[in-house]
């Protein structure tokens, strides 16, 4: 009974109020934390900063959504600013069929494709070089890898057009209208940012002990064997990361492409840049717009969101892989 009773007393006397310090102190490191990193109000001044960030780039997104679903009421009616009184969803219909798609949606994905492979091989085995290999004027030929980025694209395009057309007289080949010349400057390390994609390759195979390539060496591996069985299966992050890259900027590259293909090949990105030219010319003839020959916003903002789908999926799908290449590149 007398141990019982002391216990109960001892509980009562650990339970007694806190003092005004011990509270301050409490309330202080709720707050503030023992560092200024781990308390509310730096979560509270990070998370503000994170969500405005956001909004800048949702901004423009929900604000497209918006547009795309109003009505053509809904655009000039100055009382509707967010949110359409009537949704309609006829101008993706209008969209895509003024884009050509399907037609020019699978042009653009094999087109981008095949130059974001060629360029992602190129690049891997750029960088392997630079990051490997000690050679004469080494760090010569790297400059000039940046200086191909530096260089505005174009001082460069005028005479790289010469060079293919000169070529294509001289031999009888068609290059001008095909994807070609695109394809020969990817294998030289001339496609879109070829110098970013080799830089981070570089950065990346920097990483990887050359103890690996040494080991492999010496059980009797081949300069190929080392780069294929021990850097490429190591390095599958950085190859996502950077397909992804060359796919979205070859995508939306629409000057070089352009002026190459000279409307060859319809690809959606093009269509996109002449959609209001060539609105006008397939107005009368699209369903429900035969008396409608004027083009809306609503019409502008659905057709940017079909053409910008396909590389949000791709993402999506890919995310993992490109946040770990990231992650390993140390890209900022």
């Amino acid at each position: 009974m007398d141990m019982s009773v002391s216990n109960k007393y001892k509980a009562k006397k650990i339970k007694q109020p806190l003092s005004k310090k011990m509270i301050l102190h409490k309330i202080r490191y709720k707050i503030f934390g023992y560092n200024i990193l781990t308390g509310l109000a730096s979560k509270i001044v990070t998370y503000t900063i994170l969500i405005s960030i956001s909004y800048v780039f949702l901004f423009p997104l929900l604000k497209m959504i918006s547009t795309s679903t109003m009505s053509p009421n809904d655009i000039i009616n100055p009382e509707v600013d967010w949110i359409p009184e009537n949704l309609s969803f006829s101008n993706f219909k209008t969209a895509y069929i003024v884009l050509g798609m399907p037609k020019t949606l699978f042009n653009s994905i094999w087109y981008s494709g095949v130059l974001a492979i060629f360029q992602t091989v190129v690049s891997a085995l750029t960088g392997f070089a630079f990051a490997r290999y000690e050679f004469k004027l080494k760090k010569f030929w790297f400059s000039m890898v940046l200086l191909s980025f530096i260089i505005p694209l174009p001082v460069v395009l005028i005479p790289r057009i010469m060079i293919f057309t000169s070529v294509q007289s001289s031999t009888g080949l068609q290059l001008i209208g095909t994807i070609i010349p695109q394809l020969v400057m990817a294998l030289f390390g001339q496609g879109v940012n070829s110098a970013i994609l080799i830089l981070i390759f570089y950065n990346f195979f920097k990483l990887i002990p050359p103890a690996l390539d040494e080991a492999a060496h010496i059980d009797g591996a081949s300069a190929f064997q080392v780069f294929w069985h021990i850097i490429v299966k190591l390095s599958i992050p950085s190859i996502v990361t950077v397909f992804l890259f060359a796919f979205v900027w070859n995508w939306n590259e629409t000057y070089t492409t352009s002026t190459f293909l000279r409307g060859a090949i319809k690809l959606l990105p093009i269509q996109l840049s002449v959609f209001e030219n060539i609105f006008g010319d397939l107005a009368p003839n699209i369903p429900g717009q035969a008396n409608v020959n004027r083009i809306n916003e609503a019409y502008k903002m659905a057709a940017t969101l079909i053409s910008m789908v396909p590389l949000l999926i791709t993402y999506i799908f890919a995310q993992k892989q490109f946040i770990a290449g990231i992650e390993n590149t140390g890209i900022k």
